[in-house]
């Protein structure tokens, strides 16, 4: 056995001394993803690779919507190390020995698997998600976020989409927002606890991702709510526009643009989140009037302005993105932005496709900020079944991802989880709707679920067994940030204590987990994720191979570990 081993390995190192190298005739679009309803006429109408070859030295590649028990500052004992180390692995073994008295010779091995973000939506919104009662105890709380993140992690996801400013208000501790109405009963008034620190620290010790999603303009869910005296609708009245029953915050306005971008800065400096996360809220949905800002567009005609209201509009919405990019970037750059807007860019794009002109009709112009490269990827929300003439699903996750792969960014697409027991819809469906998108990998890369509720109750039933059995059965690290996919990551530390692994690195604060592949016939196999900055897992016999995986997902060689 040992020498069969022995050979195992060296075909395994043979060649990979160096690191890896590393797209209705109605308006329905189905539900915007804090609301699961914006229908305006009907309704709605590759599996990953095995792992790494031992003799490959390059890797394969609605309703409207809804935290840490520690009241005190937000990331405590979270570091933020500075950027994540991309330097080249060391040249050296990363550890020779181990304190049994066996040999690690600390070979590398190039390793990969093929990633997939596994995303859910968590929303807050009327507490669509976390049905947290007014005023919920700092105890009570903490325990309803835990569920959450138990049946994402034990269902397969890898990535949860945390609802954190509903009504430009905050489930977080914010020196710029009021605490939401959503958690404490009162705007303004505290819970006692921070949820988003809370989330962040139970999802981290599952090795989930936490990305902070906001709604970007939207002030109120009504004009009649009772808004803290620190609310941008009181701060920045000028700016607030009641329309369609809520207050929207103008887009052309460039203190509240300032205003949203630094809360976003806020939150990624202050918080150790994964991503900032915006929603498809931008200019507000038609109703029966129009958009009440020609004030607004004279005003920019008098200065000089010759675009045309549309264009006008579309760039609005293009600044906040550039400056909501750079506030994300400057604070932490291994931190996530995108957008999740309306699933139909244009009608007739691509062809046989029809629905709402989200370019014209809410400003919403996503190519150009993969283009400009402001946002790391778009989520458009694909809520219609794969068999909807005029809203296929495949005809349009394949169009997005052509533009993300010409634009050098990611696609994630996103999933009407809450419509599985609607007309046209099945457990199925769903499991057609992620290999469709699989078929589009690398440039599709994943998915994000709508919502958290449908997964928890097992809305269909079924859902819970087609995650946790089928589609998500086998683990999966969300793709390396896009700006990221040809950089490197310096290899683990392992020792060995019989059958527990020692994982430590070099440069601990630029450490998000660590990867376990295990040799099965002539495949290194992704078998686990074990996060934090070090770790003891305990393991099986065989051989493994030990990968680090920094801030950006961006994963080292591997360092061999035989086990007795």
């Amino acid at each position: 056995m040992l020498v069969k081993r022995a050979l195992l390995l060296l075909a395994l190192v043979a060649g990979c001394s160096g690191p890896p190298s590393v797209e209705d005739a109605g308006v329905d679009a189905g539900a915007n993803i804090d609301a699961g309803a914006h229908d305006a006429g009907e309704p709605d109408a590759g599996e990953p690779d095995a792992g790494s070859s031992i003799d490959a030295g390059e890797p394969d590649a609605g309703e409207p919507d809804a935290g840490e028990a520690d009241a005190g500052e937000p990331d405590a004992g979270e570091p933020d190390a500075g950027e994540p180390d991309a330097g080249e692995p060391d040249a050296g073994e990363p550890d020779a020995g181990n304190s049994d008295g066996g040999h690690y010779d600390g070979q590398l091995v190039a390793v990969s698997h093929q990633r997939e973000l596994r995303g859910l939506w968590v929303s807050t919104v009327f507490n669509l998600d976390v049905p947290l009662a007014a005023a919920r105890s700092p105890d009570a709380g903490p325990v309803e976020l835990q569920a959450i993140v138990d049946v994402a992690a034990d269902h397969g996801f890898n990535a949860l989409f945390f609802q954190v400013r509903p009504e430009s208000d905050a489930w977080y501790q914010s020196t710029r927002e009021p605490w939401s109405r959503f958690v404490s009963g009162t705007q303004g008034q505290s819970p006692g606890w921070d949820p988003l620190a809370t989330m962040v620290q139970l999802a981290h010790a599952r090795g989930l991702e936490v990305h902070a999603w906001l709604n970007p303009f939207r002030g109120l869910t009504s004009p009649t709510v009772a808004a803290s005296p620190l609310h941008i609708t009181q701060v920045l009245s000028q700016h607030a526009i009641t329309y369609n029953g809520a207050v929207t915050m103008d887009p052309s306005a460039p203190a509240v643009r300032t205003w949203i971008a630094e809360v976003c800065g806020e939150i990624t400096t202050n918080y150790d989140v994964d991503g900032i996360h915006f929603d498809d809220y931008l200019y507000p949905y038609p109703a029966a009037t129009p958009f009440p800002d020609d004030v607004q567009y004279a005003g920019y005609t008098a200065d000089g302005g010759t675009m045309t209201k549309s264009d006008w509009r579309r760039a609005n919405i293009n600044a906040l993105m550039q400056e909501t990019s750079a506030a994300v970037t400057n604070a932490k750059p291994w931190v996530r932005f995108g957008v999740s807007p309306f699933g139909i860019y244009r009608p007739g794009q691509p062809p046989g496709i029809n629905g709402l002109d989200s370019y014209e009709a809410i400003s919403s112009d996503p190519l150009a900020w993969m283009n400009a490269g402001w946002v790391d990827y778009v989520a458009p929300q694909l809520y219609w079944p794969s068999t909807q003439v005029g809203q296929q699903f495949g005809l349009l996750i394949d169009w997005w991802a052509g533009r993300a792969q010409s634009a050098g960014r990611q696609i994630f697409a996103g999933h009407a989880l809450y419509r599985v027991t609607m007309p046209g819809w099945s457990i199925q469906e769903l499991k057609t709707q992620v290999l469709l998108t699989r078929a589009e990998y690398p440039h599709a890369a994943g998915g994000i679920w709508f919502r958290t509720q449908m997964l928890r109750d097992d809305i269909g039933p079924g859902s819970k067994a087609l995650f946790a059995n089928d589609v998500y059965a086998a683990p999966a690290l969300p793709p390396t940030l896009a700006v990221r996919r040809t950089a490197t990551f310096t290899p683990p530390l392992v020792q060995r204590t019989g059958s527990m692994l020692t994982l430590t690195h070099p440069s601990p604060a630029s450490v998000r987990g660590y990867a376990l592949y295990r040799l099965n016939g002539a495949q290194l196999v992704f078998t686990r994720f074990v996060p934090g900055q070090s770790a003891t897992p305990t393991v099986a016999s065989g051989t493994w191979a030990v990968a680090a995986v920094d801030r950006s997902d961006v994963e080292s060689p591997g360092v061999i570990a035989l086990v007795p």
